[in-house]
């Protein structure tokens, strides 16, 4: 039998089927307990800083959106594309700085070079959702110097359920007349684990306070044109609807050295974008994913895991009067394997390989013709080893990553209205990018060690190097982009952006009172962003975006620190964290986060729970020299109640959300300016709701 699985991994590897970390999953689980999957056990390394939401707390702050859902945590922001599309920023960075995972595999949308563009991945039944920052971005790519995020829901069980358990959700959302209903059901038959989740959301256009336009619709800047005529400029906010609906089912296969299991989602996803100009995107994907996990496979190794997934991803756009406009399809295939060793000398840790590709296509509608981007096939084939050891007080983590990537756009590709249609002001002529192929070699590796100086007080130090590969939009973009307002030009001989982080941090683990304190300084070499040139296409007066690159540098701290959190009584949270980016030559990054402070208290007792979010967020000036601002500061308080009653063998739970209770005008300054100075946040909204868990 030995003999028969070494062989299996001998021909997987020679067919080139990656080796990755695939996240352990433990059964779905109504009480929606912590399992930390993403870290090893043994605690929290100071290499990974991460943070879990999960149980109740991820009940209290669960939003329309991952990026909502996220929008409050430490070093954590968010875009703000109206409630549909929200994606979160880490300390500064976002884009493809930041992976976006679906049960350890990439959701491979496009949500990552456009901010207009929905994260694929369905929140409303996760069990937990992970942040994951540092060295164990290198086991998911190398191009995530913001981090990732992980998004559990345990389609596929690892164990056999002993009894059917699940959970229904209903509930209703005063600003928007929002509803939302979800159910998750586990169950077995022999051997056979089964898995079944939904959830259907519909929300209206949502109420704001005060104007829509920042300063208000006579403000000096708004001088775009294009906004939705006969639309009032305060009540409700046009284009900020958010409808979705998805279906996952998972079957897994339980025995006694491993498991190995399939599951299949349907997303659909019509939301609206609050930009100047309006419109609305129907997006749907259909997702497969299989995993395998072997125990103990050879002498000297714990686990094999393997895994793999396809994803046949749309969306169509629309303008505000409802005219098709563009057409994005992302067709994607990711394997992942991972050899799981036992400890030697000390070390224990995961070597393996990675293999995608993915084909990216956006298409007018009215010609036929690219949009904005040619057909570009992305291949990427990677190889990592991390390690972590205990050595008396350090514990040490070291890791490494290659990574080979090309990009191969359709040679034969026309991009719409190139053919000498587009004019610019100023006499300015920009020509259509080169449709050349790129090849990347990506070096990233990280080291550190954490040292318990006395027993629960720990300080460290981490460095952690990273490479990415400039994607598609970023080298051969070439149109207007009615959803940002922005006419956008790649540069096909950009090169790879490097990253070098070095981060200190001090911690107290252990006793009712806890915290942390991260510091931080990112230097980047190429660092890859959009530039306002300051002219404009003569067609829709459309600023021109041109891709360039600058070395820059972030620096920031963050920190937080609790008494008696995730305890019974009362807990509280106090928390702030600061970024500052900018251009190594003079003047700052673009769409950087403001800073922030906060305060949490919750107390739980019996049936009862309350719970108080209470964030500041200051003026946002620094910005960069084509933005309009400053962003204003606001004040956020949200707040709940929930009362549990055990009615026959149903746990139900009625809760209520109050959400932007002091009714403030939010402004994310990490919004680009053609929705920021348009669409604030919802104004002041409550949310009743009832849920089930058996």
């Amino acid at each position: 039998m030995k003999r028969f699985k070494l062989k299996q991994l001998v021909v997987l590897t020679g067919l080139g089927i990656n080796v990755g970390l695939v996240f352990s999953q433990s059964q779905s689980d109504p009480s929606l307990q912590i399992t930390v999957t993403g870290t090893q056990e043994g605690g929290q390394s100071i290499m990974t800083p991460s943070k879990v939401l999960s149980g109740s707390e991820l009940q209290d702050k669960l939003g329309s959106s991952l990026g909502s859902t996220l929008a409050n945590e430490l070093g954590v922001s968010a875009s703000g594309f109206g409630p549909g599309a929200s994606r979160p920023v880490i300390r500064g960075l976002e884009g493809a700085r930041v992976q976006i995972l679906e049960n350890g595999l990439s959701v491979n949308d496009v949500s990552s070079i456009s901010a207009d563009h929905a994260v694929a991945s369905p929140i409303q039944n996760s069990r937990q959702i992970e942040i994951l920052r540092g060295a164990s971005a290198l086991m998911y790519g190398s191009g995530s110097s913001g981090g990732l995020i992980n998004v559990v829901n345990d389609r596929i069980a690892t164990t056999l359920p002993q009894e059917m358990t699940g959970v229904v959700d209903a509930n209703y959302e005063y600003a928007n007349q929002g509803k939302t209903a979800a159910m998750v059901v586990d169950s077995s038959a022999g051997p056979i684990a089964l898995h079944v989740d939904t959830a259907i959301s519909n929300s209206n256009d949502y109420r704001i306070p005060g104007y829509a336009e920042q300063g208000g619709p006579n403000a000096n800047w708004a001088i775009t044109p294009g906004y939705p005529v006969n639309v009032p400029y305060s009540g409700k906010l046009p284009f900020s609807f958010n409808d979705q609906n998805n279906l996952g089912v998972g079957a897994s296969y339980i025995g006694d050295s491993g498991y190995t299991g399939v599951s299949i989602e349907r997303l659909n996803h019509n939301y609206g974008i609050p930009s100047a100009n309006g419109g609305f995107i129907q997006q749907s994907q259909n997702r497969y994913d299989l995993q395998h996990q072997t125990r103990d496979p050879l002498n000297g190794f714990s686990a094999f895991n393997f895994s793999l997934s396809n994803s046949n991803y749309i969306h169509n756009e629309f303008n505000s009067d409802g005219t098709p406009a563009t057409v994005w399809k992302n067709n994607a295939t990711e394997l992942r394997a991972v050899l799981t060793h036992l400890q030697w000398m000390g070390w224990k840790g995961n070597f393996g390989l990675q293999s995608s590709t993915a084909q990216l296509t956006a298409t007018d509608v009215p010609t036929g013709q690219s949009a904005i981007v040619p057909q570009t096939t992305t291949n990427s084939n990677a190889l990592f080893w991390v390690e972590e050891g205990q050595f008396g007080p350090f514990k040490n983590s070291v890791g490494v990553r290659y990574n080979y990537l090309t990009q191969a756009p359709n040679q034969s590709s026309t991009y719409a209205g190139s053919g000498g249609d587009t004019t610019f002001s100023g006499d300015t002529t920009y020509n259509t990018p080169s449709l050349i192929n790129r090849q990347f070699n990506l070096l990233s590796y990280s080291a550190g060690s954490l040292w318990t100086f006395t027993p629960g007080y720990g300080t460290g130090l981490s460095y952690t190097v990273s490479q990415r590969a400039p994607n598609a939009p970023e080298l051969y973009a070439y149109g207007p982009h009615d959803a940002t307002a922005t006419f956008i030009i790649g540069d096909p001989n950009l090169q790879k952006e490097i990253s070098h982080n070095l981060e200190y941090t001090i911690q107290k683990t252990t006793g009712a009172i806890q915290g942390k304190v991260n510091v931080y300084a990112n230097k980047f070499t190429n660092y890859i962003y959009g530039y306002y040139t300051g002219v404009l296409d003569t067609t829709d007066a459309y600023p021109v975006v041109t891709s360039q690159q600058a070395n820059a540098t972030i620096k920031g701290i963050e920190g937080e620190v609790t008494h008696n959190w995730r305890q019974s009584g009362v807990g509280t949270r106090l928390f702030g964290d600061v970024s500052q980016g900018t251009f190594d030559s003079g003047g700052n990054l673009p769409l950087q986060p403001a800073p922030r402070v906060g305060a949490e208290v919750v107390y739980e007792k019996n049936q009862w729970r309350t719970n108080a979010t209470f964030i500041h967020a200051y003026t946002q000036n620094r910005l960069a020299s084509f933005e309009i601002g400053p962003t204003p500061s606001y004040n956020l308080l949200n707040a709940g109640v929930s009362y549990t009653e055990k009615v026959g063998k149903i746990n139900w739970t009625t809760y209520l959300r109050l959400t932007n209770l002091l009714n403030q005008e939010i402004r994310y300054a990490t919004t680009p300016e053609t929705v920021r100075l348009y669409a604030p946040q919802m104004a002041r909204s409550a949310m009743i709701g009832l849920k089930g868990a058996f």
